[in-house]
């Protein structure tokens, strides 16, 4: 597989409820190492495109493809959303998804548990093995932790963490799950201007040093223009542009449907 090559496609993928086509006919390509963007209005279909490619819904046309490794194509539309997170793609969600009463450390322990190999007859006997494996877990959690400048945290109550910190914890728990494109759906929703700097640091910091590819779905401007390299626009269902930082800013589709006259 080359750099060029895209590690999720999706062709020609459209969505129905009902009557309503919340999806019309997109097609659209991450490329390894990128940044890219996902943007429009509200209601413009969105998180329904990110629940399309983790399995929370079954498109009614197309497909999603990934490839990874060896380059094989992969078709995983209408798989199961822990079945497609086991193949490499993790997401983080609008509204926040913590296990409020856990500690910081448990949170993503959870999302390390797909990578353990120890069955139940060996967790119950708890043998050499199993107590290693748990301890390399807890290393590999810790050292995700401090990555996302959540170790001084690592023992407190998840519920208990200021906002922009338990936005950061989400994808740490999903950087756990050894994901090679992660999607963030509205990352910096209610955060201040400094929280946001901060996570457009983290984002950076999660393409350059973990090498994964993210695709992210924001309304602040400011970051998706700070942060993207390639920037996808959808308005009612459908892709209206696509197209550098630059290249946005100055469509005239783009301005009119989104970004203001």
């Amino acid at each position: 597989m080359s750099a060029t090559d895209p590690i999720l496609e999706i062709d020609r993928l459209s969505m129905i409820f009902g009557g309503l086509r919340a999806i019309d006919d997109v097609s659209l390509h991450i490329r390894e190492g990128e940044i890219c963007a996902l943007i429009g209005p509200n209601g413009a279909g969105k998180t329904t495109i990110f629940n399309c490619i983790t399995g929370v819904y079954r498109p009614t046309e197309g497909r999603v493809t990934i490839r990874r490794g060896s380059g094989q194509r992969e078709a995983i539309q209408g798989l199961k959303p822990n079945v497609i997170n086991r193949k490499g793609l993790a997401r983080t969600f609008q509204n926040i998804r913590l296990f409020g009463n856990m500690t910081v450390l448990e949170n993503v322990m959870i999302g390390r548990h797909n990578a353990l190999a120890a069955g139940v007859l060996r967790a119950i006997a708890r043998d050499a093995a199993t107590r290693d494996e748990e301890e390399r877990l807890i290393d590999d959690c810790r050292r995700i932790l401090v990555k996302m400048r959540l170790d001084p945290f690592i023992n407190e109550t998840a519920r208990n963490l200021p906002y922009g910190a338990q936005r950061r914890l989400e994808i740490a728990r999903a950087l756990a799950t050894d994901p090679f494109l992660l999607l963030l759906d509205e990352p910096v929703a209610g955060m201040n201007p400094h929280e946001t700097k901060e996570l457009e640091e983290t984002i950076n910091l999660i393409r350059d040093e973990e090498k994964v590819t993210i695709l992210l779905i924001e309304h602040d401007m400011s970051l998706v223009m700070n942060v993207s390299e390639r920037i996808y626009v959808l308005d009612y269902g459908r892709l209206i542009a696509e197209g550098t930082p630059d290249e946005i800013k100055g469509n005239p589709e783009v301005i009119k449907a989104y970004l203001g006259e």
